[in-house]
């Protein structure tokens, strides 16, 4: 469907021809408010899946295709990403709770590495007679286990919320919101004469 509106006034004219090219400056300056840079995960990164493995992400920020030396390391809670993701309230959420598993699977091995501590220490605590079922070493296993099997758990999503404060950041870039500056945008504008001869701009739209 095509839409054309008529102004058939000259000072207006001269007015909208001056003007029109300032609305659509400020309009596009406006949609190019927030979050700017592009993040993209290492490819070994980006296909971390469940239960992966738990270690730090990189990423890169530069234009064009990366290269293995344009990725940095997001550091152990992801903190070196965090300045990047500023404004973005759910990017920061994801990263929020990356960070706070990151803290989980950390409690989680020095607890597993305690417990077997504490089992060789009840080993070697008789020089001349080594233990290995006693009722402390019966209690540092049952916690050796128990911190394993809270591994999984911990470590099922720990990764995904990381790749989720990712997505939601490159999501919000004003790449993704320049379809309404499109849709604004005249389709044709041109000068035509109305019927008393006076000249007149004509903007169309294609209305879909």
């Amino acid at each position: 469907m095509l839409h054309s509106m008529m102004i058939p006034n000259f000072s207006l004219v001269r007015r909208a021809l001056l003007l029109l090219p300032l609305v659509f400056v400020t309009f596009f300056a406006h949609a190019q408010q927030g979050p700017s840079t592009l993040i993209r995960l290492s490819p070994e990164d980006q296909a971390r899946g469940l239960n992966g493995v738990q270690k730090n992400f990189f990423f890169a920020t530069s234009l064009g295709t990366p290269k293995e030396s344009d990725y940095q390391s997001a550091g152990f809670f992801g903190q070196k990403l965090r300045p990047y993701l500023a404004g973005n309230p759910e990017a920061l959420q994801e990263l929020n709770n990356y960070r706070r598993q990151k803290w989980l699977f950390l409690a989680e091995r020095l607890t597993f590495v305690g417990a077997v501590g504490l089992y060789g220490q009840q080993v070697l605590s008789d020089p001349e007679v080594q233990q290995y079922h006693n009722n402390t070493q019966k209690v540092a296993i049952s916690i050796a286990a128990a911190s394993l099997l809270s591994n999984i758990f911990i470590s099922r999503h720990t990764n995904e919320h990381f790749q989720r404060a990712v997505d939601a950041h490159n999501a919000g870039l004003p790449a993704a919101r320049t379809g309404a500056l499109q849709m604004l945008r005249p389709s044709t504008v041109g000068l035509t004469a109305s019927r008393w001869g006076q000249p007149q701009v004509a903007l169309s739209w294609n209305l879909r």
